[in-house]
């Protein structure tokens, strides 16, 4: 689960790292009054989206004073917000973030994330902040500098000290990112979340360390412990068949392509959308059913399917465990009764009842195409979505 950067410094705050004073506003009177009580002196107004790039699609504006700090704003909330990470259909933006403007010396980069590989957590810090972490690593991956967490025993404060000197903090400033990296792993920890981001953390004239920008993600799977963060999920930023498919328990994401998939299973997911790559297709989307799903989860799993204009063609791709294949056949024939699917839709089974399942979509008198693999029903539907 995401958060927008007012939530996330709010949250960062209250384990103690450094954050620049600044209130959220949802309309311009309000923008004005905030900068007024920040001192009527330069301001910063940044637009309040689910994206990073918000400064190159002008989501983020400099204010001299309260009466620019409101007149940004209103040109700003209601517009639609384009950055690489939108997409070109952009995010309205219903909200911004008032700040206290800084007197900046040094943009640098701060996270930590969870490595798989290691199956550690990861500080990653660089001294090219203020750049997207992704264009430092792949032209110049020397400048991002790593320590990894042993969880039972924590950050030590040798590692946070190796880290500042090696993206060229001073002694004083080093011991202030040796606490500033404490407070933030305790936040990582203490919440749930797959990755908090700094980006920048900068350094001010007089030497302080800020967050200046913050990101924060949640393991889904731990918001039962969190009521205080699910209460900041804003469905307004998410994809609305995303959240129409959790309310069924399927896992959805919406993709660029035109092929629908439907698999019970992540790691299935996977493999299906890749070897729909690998014979020229794109997907459209991730849709796991899950291991157990019954005739109804698969009918609701159609429907959100074909909510996306853009599927030309189906791949159905199940392994026959504890969702029987006669199952999820009676599953698919009632949904295209119902639905009146009017796209090709290609299903390969193999597993439990198969030859049930098999039978069952042969007599039912609709026009099925079945594959025997994975790879012939890749084929199959690349073919039928052209």
């Amino acid at each position: 689960m995401k958060i927008h950067e007012y939530q996330a410094k709010a949250i960062l705050a209250r384990y103690g790292v450094p954050v620049p004073r600044g209130e959220v506003a949802f309309n311009a009177t309000e923008a004005g009054e905030i900068a007024r009580r920040l001192g009527g002196g330069v301001v910063v107004v940044k637009a309040q989206i689910h994206a990073g790039g918000r400064g190159k699609g002008g989501g983020v504006k400099l204010a001299q004073s309260s009466e620019e700090a409101e007149a940004r704003a209103r040109a700003m909330i209601g517009m639609r917000l384009v950055t690489h990470q939108t997409g070109p259909e952009g995010r309205v933006v219903l909200r911004v973030l008032i700040e206290e403007g800084l007197k900046v010396e040094r943009e640098l980069y701060l996270s930590i994330v969870i490595d798989r590989a290691s199956g550690k957590p990861v500080i990653m810090a660089s001294a090219a902040g203020g750049m997207d972490i992704e264009e430092v690593a792949a032209h110049t991956p020397e400048k991002i500098v790593r320590a990894y967490i042993e969880p039972g025993v924590g950050v030590v404060p040798f590692q946070s000290r190796r880290i500042g000197f090696a993206i060229g903090l001073s002694g004083a400033q080093t011991n202030k990112l040796v606490k500033l990296v404490g407070f933030l792993y305790d936040a990582f920890v203490q919440t749930d979340a797959s990755m908090v981001e700094i980006n920048p953390l900068v350094v001010t004239g007089d030497g302080q360390l800020l967050a200046l920008d913050a990101k924060v993600n949640f393991d889904d799977n731990a918001l039962y412990r969190h009521q205080d963060v699910r209460d900041l999920r804003d469905l307004g930023e998410e994809d609305p068949l995303e959240i129409e498919a959790s309310k069924f328990s399927l896992n959805y994401i919406h993709l660029d392509g035109n092929i629908g998939c439907m698999v019970n299973g992540a790691g299935l997911a996977m493999a299906t959308m890749d070897i729909i790559k690998l014979a020229g297709g794109e997907p459209a989307n991730f849709l796991d059913v899950g291991g157990g799903a019954s005739a109804e989860q698969i009918k609701n799993a159609f429907r959100i399917l074909m909510s996306d204009k853009n599927v030309q063609a189906v791949l159905i791709n199940i392994f026959g465990g504890i969702l029987r294949c006669d199952v999820l056949a009676q599953g698919v024939i009632g949904a295209v009764r119902e639905l009146g699917v009017p796209v090709p839709i290609v299903i390969r089974m193999e597993g439990t009842n198969v030859d049930e399942g098999t039978r069952l979509l042969r007599e039912s008198g609709m026009n099925f195409t079945t594959a025997d693999s994975m790879g012939e029903a890749a084929t199959k539907v690349v073919q039928l979505a052209r």
